[in-house]
């Protein structure tokens, strides 16, 4: 692996990691649009019998994860809460983006009427989330007992970072950890209880993680068509989510009027995360090839 395409995967670790913290965006569903899912799930499942290979692979993702988390939380917040339909739609353009690839994973595999049930099934799970989403948070105080509650959320929430179209901040705000956790990230009560909340709470995202991973290598291998079916299903009902979170009413958030500079300024950030999916995308089929 070059000096450029590590920069690459790092990048795309930052994306990764930006999804992960934006309710309504899987980081999954970016796994996907740029092409790396399958890659990444293999080494995951993989480590341990392909060691250094999975962690030469994996490395610059994590530390891009890392970035895209706790570097960029704060710019990604502001857009948030002050341009919430042009940052969303940023969002939209690179899930759209994968479309064309997810299209051609598909393509000669065995899907049928039990595909299209799977599609129709998980598109609707992902609209049912968002319709049964709050904003509310739990009345926490750090124990025990919490701890190893934010464990088995982590749990829960590393399936999110895996499976394409689930988020795991809606699953965070939906369990009412959301702002107990980003606060932590901010380090809005101290380094003590940050560390408290977010020890825990990566050590059950790794300890799920794997499990997951497993489980969704197993269905691809078996069943890739209909596998592939249902992760179009949550990947294309994401746009509706993430348009959806954008419209929410939250504390301190400006929301979205549509007026004329609102809806050009979307349409265009929609395009440029539509054009750095499909350039993403035609770099991974162009290392394919060559390798």
């Amino acid at each position: 692996m070059n000096f450029k395409e590590t920069l690459l995967n790092v990048v795309r670790g930052i994306v990764i990691g930006v999804a992960n913290i934006i309710p309504g965006v899987s980081g999954g569903t970016m796994m996907v649009s740029m092409g790396i899912f399958d890659t990444l799930i293999h080494c995951i499942t993989h480590i341990f019998r392909e060691f250094k290979k999975s962690i030469l692979t994996l490395l610059p993702y994590v530390i891009g994860m890392g970035i895209g988390i706790v570097g960029l939380s704060y710019p990604i917040k502001w857009g948030l809460q002050t341009q919430p339909l042009p940052t969303a739609c940023l969002f939209v353009g690179l899930i759209l983006g994968s479309v064309p690839m997810i299209w051609a994973q598909m393509k000669d595999e065995k899907k049928g009427l039990p595909g299209l049930m799977l599609f129709v099934i998980f598109f609707g799970l992902i609209v049912l989330q968002q319709a049964t989403a709050g904003v509310n948070n739990v009345a926490f105080s750090l124990s025990f007992g919490e701890m190893v509650k934010l464990f088995l959320l982590g749990c829960v929430v590393s399936a999110a970072m895996v499976i394409p179209g689930v988020s795991g901040s809606m699953l965070l705000m939906l369990a009412g950890y959301y702002g107990v956790v980003t606060g932590s990230l901010h380090l809005e009560n101290g380094l003590g209880e940050a560390a408290g909340v977010l020890l825990p709470f990566a050590a059950g995202i790794v300890c799920g993680i794997f499990g997951v991973s497993k489980l969704l290598e197993i269905l691809l291998k078996k069943w890739k068509g209909l596998t592939y079916c249902a992760i179009m299903g949550l990947v294309l009902a994401s746009p509706v989510a993430i348009v959806w979170t954008a419209f929410r009413p939250e504390e301190g958030k400006v929301m979205p009027t549509l007026n004329a500079v609102t809806v050009v300024l979307s349409l265009v950030m929609m395009a440029v995360g539509f054009a750095i999916a499909w350039y993403m995308s035609a770099l991974d089929r162009k290392n394919q090839m060559k390798n």
